[in-house]
């Protein structure tokens, strides 16, 4: 990937930008990609050498890189494993996964935690990757091929989010708003089946897209989730507001509540595709799949 710096910022944030040492090590798969949508990961790779971001899109994954590195190299804690990458068999692929803090508590299980740099928006809302991921790095432990705590059971897993956007003034204010601008998130710990199960289904669908573009030069599709869709919504708001009063998903439910009161008008929001109107998987622009979708709804 080309890496720009359209904005002429001092050279230092583009070399740190250009070091990247991230690598799943010999694995087929990381739990990272496991998680995402088949299409991308193919397309990442296909179109390697052609995609291109500016340094500036990129701040915040970097001041992510700078934070794990600060508080992983601060952490000499007994029981405590920092920065270690797992790595596991499932069917037939090697997965792997780097887990950034694992604790081994009294009772001899272990507690996994994840560093996020993130928004307030995502703990308020919460996301389910974060679930997904943790999950599937507890199966990691349990069922590494290596590593400290190989065998040992995970009984907690969970989030360290650093809030990039916190406002103290909400906090004071908003009782539901994050009360500190670093959160930890306890996250619900899956069944040893389900994690499995979920692992075996992600990776079946990943070997499955591989082998449809190996054989027939074709990319699966995204599903909804995938592109984190937001679907037609019909605003019933008062006449000369932006502000509306109720939403509906069909415009005769929308209209038949206009109907029944004066002074209220329906507006139609079309819907978006948030991840890849705003290129969150970096592949957009060349995707025929959003690219279609922009041609007729757009």
């Amino acid at each position: 990937m080309k890496i720009t710096n359209k904005y002429d910022l001092p050279d230092a944030f583009l070399n740190f930008a250009r070091d990247d040492k991230y690598t799943k090590g010999k694995a087929d798969i990381s739990v990272t990609t496991l998680i995402d949508a088949p299409r991308v990961r193919l397309m990442k790779t296909i179109y390697a050498n052609k995609s291109e971001t500016d340094v500036t899109d990129m701040i915040w994954p970097l001041f992510g890189t700078a934070v794990h590195h600060i508080l992983e190299s601060a952490d000499e804690t007994e029981n405590v494993t920092v920065e270690e990458r797992l790595y596991a068999n499932a069917a037939n692929w090697v997965l792997s996964g780097a887990l950034d803090h694992q604790e081994v508590l009294p009772d001899g299980t272990v507690q996994i935690t994840d560093y996020k740099v993130t928004s307030a928006w995502s703990v308020i809302l919460g996301k389910k990757e974060w679930e997904r991921q943790q999950n599937c790095y507890a199966w990691l432990v349990e069922n590494s091929n290596d590593g400290v705590n190989r065998g040992k059971t995970v009984s907690k897993i969970r989030i360290c989010a650093i809030l990039r956007d916190w406002q103290r003034r909400k906090a004071q204010f908003d009782p539901e708003y994050p009360q500190s601008p670093v959160v930890v998130v306890e996250l619900p710990l899956w069944t040893p089946e389900q994690r499995e199960e979920y692992i075996y289904e992600r990776i079946d669908l990943h070997q499955e897209a591989q082998m449809n573009f190996d054989l027939y030069d074709q990319f699966a599709l995204c599903s909804e989730e995938d592109q984190w869709a937001k679907p037609d919504a019909w605003a019933v708001k008062k006449k000369g507001q932006k502000r509306a009063s109720k939403i509906y998903d069909n415009l005769k439910d929308a209209q038949g509540h206009v109907d029944e009161k004066i002074g209220l008008e329906v507006e139609h929001r079309k819907g978006e595709k948030t991840r890849c109107e705003g290129n969150y998987c970096g592949v957009a622009e060349f995707c025929e799949q959003y690219i279609g979708w922009k041609k007729w709804y757009g």
